[in-house]
């Protein structure tokens, strides 16, 4: 039976978000942190293990993530403590750390990884893609958090770049130095995607004493 004008019409307008939770994704608690990292360390694959901790301690856009470098994090065949890449979205470059058990995981892929030189770090299965696609890398983000017993309908790969420096601010209350760390060119562009609010701030009013 073919469908009425109006059904179609209502079908064209259905809005591409309906029946979905949009808005800003939720960075990972601590204990979700941990939760993920241990049930990758017990069922999935070294990559996923070190996707996870780079994601983690990155701070990276997927775009940046999927097309990190093995000559990105090593020089001379060892890991650097610290990276720097430019980035795809702004041109500018970014640093990040890389704490030992990154390091660890990161080693333990390299190890399985037979090309090392000028190659992606996350290379693609598919012939005619040199390394893995954002889509991919945001089915394996949904797929880490289902494992976790968590609504994947509220994290996406921003969950990985929010999570660490969510932390970070909250923690300090040093909105500078979350900028750094994730490229930002502005400050209120920080704010906006720490999601801080009025209360927020004095809350940190409330901590300095003159």
């Amino acid at each position: 039976m073919s469908k009425t004008h109006a059904e179609q019409q209502d079908h064209r307008q259905s809005p591409w978000n309906k029946g979905r939770l949009v808005g800003q994704k939720r960075p990972l608690k601590p204990k979700e942190v941990w939760n993920i990292r241990a049930r990758l360390q017990i069922e999935a694959g070294k990559r996923d293990l070190a996707m996870f901790n780079l994601a983690i301690d990155s701070k990276l856009r997927g775009c940046d993530l999927v097309r990190l470098k093995i000559d990105d994090l090593c020089v001379g065949g060892r890991l650097r403590d610290r990276a720097t890449i430019i980035q795809k979205k702004t041109g500018r470059p970014v640093q990040f750390e890389l704490t030992e058990q990154t390091r660890a995981s990161v080693e333990d892929w390299l190890a399985i990884l037979k090309i090392r030189d000028g190659r992606f770090l996350f290379p693609s299965r598919v012939h005619d893609q040199p390394h893995i696609s954002t889509r991919q890398y945001a089915r394996i983000v949904h797929g880490w958090v289902k494992s976790a017993g968590l609504d994947d309908s509220a994290y996406g790969t921003h969950s990985m770049r929010r999570t660490k420096a969510a932390q970070i601010y909250k923690k300090t209350g040093n909105l500078r130095a979350v900028q750094l760390l994730l490229g930002h060119t502005k400050l209120e562009s920080t704010v906006r995607y720490l999601g801080i609010e009025v209360d927020d701030a004095l809350s940190i009013s409330e901590q300095v004493e003159l």
